[in-house]
Parts: structure tokens; C-alpha cells; sequence
């Protein structure tokens, strides 16, 4: 047998039993995990004790503790009183609502302010896209015609021809004298390194990576992205959502097909908000000293009456601050319910809100993509729709390509439109924004949007979704076990 003295075969296997045995009881009473996940990790270690101990040190650190975003006690007192004002003027009854879905919806607001310190501003106008050409064109006229600022976030961007096009406008307005700041997500970007930015930052331009890898190819963070898709133009144009800047975002990639995709241009006060959660990002980042009371300098324009809140939310946080305004649209819904995910792993609070939405009535629609970009989290998400479905909500297979869009639409007067996935891993993991929209009108094309989708799309029945192989059956308990850790 295998020897060298003490580290032979049988002396390495109790090892790494007991090192298996330390970790499981650190997950238990140190981290505090969710309990499904402590369970899933805990799975994990003991039938992989050597996959199980890498995964867990690449992918289960608790950053929750961690005060990533600081602001200044200036800054604090700055916002905090602000949001303090408005929000006392709303229970005071003094404050004046522009439409009437953002005075019915007060409590949501409410909950908004109070859990995500998201400032509610209500002379917004937007733009909801749907088609990758149409975004990537308006965007790169928005950049041509920037006079000041361009700031920058995105989750993935490609070294291809749509990726390069970005660089190359962002290299002109640095030449110009732009103030141009490109924020990455070191993972999601890995295509994207300072060599290929040196043309970039030669010509005067600024660039960050999120939670870059601190040995080349060991990235300790794999876990906590940030997910955000985010641009603030001049202090007055916002988009959000979505879209990336790849080749396959504009459909451009036969694997994938046809890329339908959700995003938002936006004007308004709201982009002030969006610029605060750029600056914050970046000051991370970057270590740029940056004031992020610059982001409210100008006076915003009237361009709306639209109700906004940008809400954010990140692994930094307990409050899971997206997820909680997705369980309040939820749970307050009276008539109907519009979800579009390319990823549905919901967690128990999720579920059981939207299990009780469909037993009291209300009409649930649903919509995933045909296809997976990834296997365990298709079939987890084929899962999860297929328990509605039983119950009667009307679940959507989009045949069209590949839908990549996070949106939800609630009684024709509330919406939301993001970079949050109806899924686990947008909850707790990954740093996403969402703009949460109160307005009868634009709800109304976000409903529109589905109901076109869907002629686009085949219905999961609850007679076809019974009758599903044996196979596929397999492949949805597999993936339900580790639904926690996708």
C-alpha cells in the first residue's frame, strides 16, 4: 500500500475525514448559514471530502460581515437625513404623490426606505428595451454624445467585436476629456485584463475590477459578484437591467439564438441614486477617493412622473433587500402576477408567497427559457416552476432563443426591471440593483412585453409536466439538493 511514513493512504483518509468533521461544525455554529445550505455544504464535504474541502475555501466565505461599502459620517448624516425627511412626510400625510400606483403602493415604498435606504423620486421618465441591438446602439449614442462623465458597471464584458466597440467609443470620449470610469467584474469580465485596456487608460480613461483574483488563476471570491449592469451618463441618463456587453446580447451567437433581454433608460432623479451606487462600487474598487454626495449635485430635471426606487443588495448584507421588495409585490398582489427569470430557484419565503398568491386566486404567469446556459440551475428551475404549475399558475417555455430577462409585473401598477434573478444566488450572493417602477402606464407595457412573449413560448401544463421522463425526474432531484449552492 502507499506509504511514506505517517502520510500514508489510511492516515490521509482520517484526515481529511476530521478536517471534513471542523468545517461542517464551523458552517453549523460559527457561520450561520441558511439552513438548507448548511445542509447542502455539509452533503457535500462528507460524499466529496476532497472536492467537497476545495469548493467549500472557493465558494463559501461569509462576507456578510464585512462593511465593504463605508460612508463617510458626513455622507451618513447627509442621506440618512434625507430619507429621514421624506419618509416622515409620507406618514405625516404632507408628502405629494405625482400617480396614484405610487400612493397605493406607500407600503412598499416604505418597506423600500427602510430596509434598502432606497430614496423615492417621482420625476422619472424610462424606456423599457427589449432587444440587444436596439440597447447597444442607443447606449453607444448616449456615450458619443457624453459631454462630462461616463460611468461604467458591468457584470461581463467581452473581448469580441461588440465588447471591443464599447472600449473603442469609451477610448474616444477619454481622448475628448471625458471623465470615463469602466468598473468590471473581475470573473464575469475575465476576458478583459489591463493589457487590453492600456489603449483605454493611455488615453486618460479609469478602470476597476470587482474582487479581482489575488493569485492569477485562484479567484478566493468565486462566489460574490458583482452582478450589477449599470451606466450613468452626464449625471442625467441611467440604463439598467439585463443586457451585457457580449457578442451573444445581440444574438450574434448561434448557441443561443435570438437574445431576449430586459433593460431601462432612464432620466430623472432616479439616475442620481443610480450614480451614488456607481460611486460607492467604485470607490471599493478603484480606492479612488471619490465624494459620493457629487453624484446629487445638479438638480435633477422634471422629466416624469414615473416613481422610482433603485434598490441594492449584496452578500455584505443581512436584508436581502431585492428579495424582500420581490416577497412584498408578491404577497400584496390582488389581480396578477408576470415573472420572467432565465433562473428560478427560489427560496422558501419566495415559494410559499407565490404558492399562496396562486391558492387565492391570483393569475401567476411565469416564463423561463428553453434552453440552459446552466445544467444543474435549468433543471433546479424546472423543478421549482413544475410545483406551480400543479397548483394552477401558467407556466411559459420562451422557444425564441434564449430569455435572459429579470422582471416582474403585479396588478398593472407596480413592476420591477433588474439584474436580479428570481433565484438563491441573487438573493444572498451576488451584488445586484433593480429599479422598482410605480407607474400604471409603464406596467402596462411590461405586461405587454410578457403577453407577446408568450406567443413565443409554449405553456408547461400540469398533465405535461406530470408525465416528464424518468430521466428529467433524476436530473430535478439531483439539482433541487444543491438548489442553495447554484
Amino acid at each position: 500500500m502507499f506509504s511514506f511514513g505517517f502520510f500514508n493512504m489510511p492516515n490521509l483518509i482520517t484526515v481529511l475525514f476530521i478536517v471534513n468533521i471542523v468545517i461542517a461544525l464551523t458552517i453549523i455554529f460559527l457561520e450561520r448559514k441558511n439552513p438548507s445550505a448548511t445542509l447542502a455544504w455539509i452533503m457535500i464535504l462528507f460524499l466529496l471530502p476532497i472536492v467537497g474541502i476545495v469548493f467549500y475555501f472557493l465558494f463559501s466565505q461569509n462576507i456578510a460581515r464585512k462593511k465593504i461599502f463605508k460612508l463617510t459620517k458626513y455622507e451618513a448624516e447627509v442621506l440618512g437625513g434625507s430619507l429621514h425627511e421624506q419618509t416622515n412626510s409620507m406618514i405625516n400625510g404632507s408628502f405629494e404623490f405625482t400617480n396614484k400606483e405610487s400612493k397605493k403602493w406607500y407600503d412598499m415604498i416604505r418597506l423600500n426606505q427602510t430596509n434598502a435606504l432606497a430614496y423615492f423620486t417621482q420625476n422619472n421618465s424610462i424606456s423599457i428595451i427589449t432587444d440587444g441591438k436596439h440597447m447597444f446602439n442607443s447606449l453607444l449614442e448616449d456615450i458619443k454624445n457624453a459631454k462630462e462623465t461616463i460611468n461604467i458597471t458591468y457584470y461581463i464584458v467581452k473581448y469580441d467585436s461588440v465588447g471591443r466597440t464599447l472600449i473603442d467609443a469609451l477610448i474616444e470620449k477619454a481622448k475628448e476629456g471625458v471623465e470615463v470610469r469602466l468598473l468590471l467584474d473581475a470573473m464575469g469580465s475575465r476576458q478583459i485584463n489591463e493589457k487590453r485596456l492600456q489603449d483605454f487608460i493611455n488615453a486618460g480613461g479609469k478602470a476597476a475590477f470587482f474582487f479581482p483574483p489575488k493569485f492569477k488563476c485562484l479567484n478566493m471570491k468565486l462566489n460574490y459578484r458583482n452582478h450589477r449592469k449599470l451606466v450613468v451618463i452626464d449625471d442625467e441618463v441611467g440604463y439598467l437591467g439585463g443586457f451585457n456587453i457580449a457578442n451573444e446580447y445581440l444574438g450574434k451567437v448561434k448557441k443561443f439564438g435570438y437574445w431576449r433581454d430586459t433593460h431601462l433608460k432612464l432620466t430623472g432623479g432616479c439616475v442620481q441614486d443610480m450614480n451614488a451606487r456607481f460611486i460607492l462600487d467604485w470607490r471599493f474598487a478603484s480606492k479612488e477617493k471619490l465624494v459620493m454626495a457629487q453624484a446629487y449635485y445638479n438638480e435633477p430635471k422634471e422629466v416624469g412622473i414615473t416613481g422610482i426606487q433603485i434598490v441594492a443588495s449584496g452578500p455584505d448584507s443581512p436584508r436581502e433587500e431585492v428579495k424582500q421588495g420581490y416577497l412584498k409585490m408578491i404577497s400584496s398582489a390582488k389581480k396578477n402576477i408576470y415573472i420572467q427569470s432565465p433562473y428560478f430557484v427560489p427560496d422558501a419565503s419566495i415559494m410559499e408567497a407565490l404558492k399562496t398568491a396562486v391558492l387565492c386566486g391570483v393569475d401567476v404567469r411565469i416564463m423561463i427559457p428553453c434552453m440552459p446556459d446552466h445544467m444543474f440551475v435549468y433543471w433546479a428551475t424546472y423543478s421549482y416552476v413544475g410545483i406551480l404549475a400543479n397548483l394552477g399558475a401558467k407556466i411559459y417555455i420562451y422557444d425564441n432563443g434564449f430569455l435572459h430577462a429579470k422582471t416582474m409585473a403585479v396588478d398593472g401598477e407596480v413592476g420591477s426591471i433588474g439584474s436580479a434573478n428570481f433565484d438563491i444566488r441573487s438573493f444572498r450572493l451576488n451584488f445586484e440593483a433593480n429599479a422598482f417602477i410605480y407607474d400604471a402606464e409603464e406596467v402596462y407595457k411590461l405586461e405587454s412585453i410578457f403577453e407577446e412573449d408568450m406567443i413565443k413560448s409554449h405553456e408547461l401544463t400540469r398533465s405535461l409536466y406530470r408525465n416528464r421522463p424518468l430521466i428529467v425526474k433524476f436530473k430535478e432531484s439531483v439539482s433541487r439538493l444543491l438548489s442553495d449552492l447554484l
